[in-house]
């Protein structure tokens, strides 16, 4: 068989349905429960607000969205995740081909990640680190296609302010590709002056802003809770110098 866009293509559009039937339907036939996070999720969407005291809102909306249209079948749940999974696939694809100019190349970029952990086995437990994945991806991609086209889209700035805020709000260490991303940006535009700077990138910066604004007003009334809880998790309190050289050698 000759080797062309289409057949790349059709492989791909074939691996990724293979993924999503077959990380749907063995949880499905084999787990006597929904994972711990996933009836997390379902508990607080059950009681939707603009944050819970152990993560951002993202994920219990997304469940909740899935639970008043399907009700309470597990296999939903699975096949949720695995929508959030490939969606992820998809636009790395697109990002790879644009910049290797290979589908070949874009192919393989998928497989690879399919071979991490995180991408496979651990993903039918819907939680706030799957539901973070498409926006990884797709802020990724959109930032790229500012950065390569020759006019700034309007669009493409909605875009990406759009899916940062809603990788924000599914967990919060989204903030280190933001913070990646804005350093790259204003290294390529002030520094390389590769770009001239558009006040168009502004439009990015005020819808991710004005997304956050409820999740802000729900964290200033419940005492940064979310926050305090993920540094409690962190042991800070207990924290000493010491840790600095247990921990590596523990790891090691």
């Amino acid at each position: 068989m000759t080797i062309n866009n289409k057949n790349i293509d059709n492989v791909f559009y074939i691996f990724v349905t293979a993924h999503l039937i077959f990380w749907t339907l063995i949880p499905s036939l084999t787990n006597h429960n929904l994972p711990l996070d996933t009836i997390e999720a379902l508990a607080w969407g059950s009681n939707l607000d603009w944050g819970f005291n152990k993560h951002p809102p993202m994920s219990a909306f997304f469940v909740e969205i899935f639970y008043q249209i399907f009700g309470s079948q597990d296999w939903v749940y699975y096949l949720l995740s695995q929508i959030f999974v490939i969606v992820s696939f998809y636009y790395v694809f697109k990002f790879s081909n644009e910049i290797f100019n290979s589908k070949v190349l874009a192919l393989i970029s998928v497989l690879l990640i399919e071979a991490i952990y995180f991408y496979n086995f651990t993903t039918p437990e819907f939680n706030v680190n799957v539901c973070q994945l498409p926006f990884w991806s797709l802020t990724v991609y959109y930032s790229w296609k500012i950065y390569s086209s020759k006019e700034i889209k309007f669009l493409d700035c909605f875009l990406v302010g759009l899916f940062a805020a809603f990788g924000f709000l599914s967990k919060y260490l989204f903030i280190y590709l933001l913070v990646s991303i804005d350093l790259l940006f204003i290294y390529l535009i002030f520094f390389k002056k590769e770009r001239k700077f558009d006040f168009k990138y502004l439009i990015t910066l005020e819808v991710f802003i004005l997304i956050l604004i409820p999740h802000l007003i729900w964290l200033n009334k419940n005492d940064f809770i979310t926050i305090t809880y993920g540094l409690t998790r962190t042991g800070v309190d207990n924290w000493t110098i010491i840790d600095h050289i247990k921990f590596p050698i523990i790891f090691f």
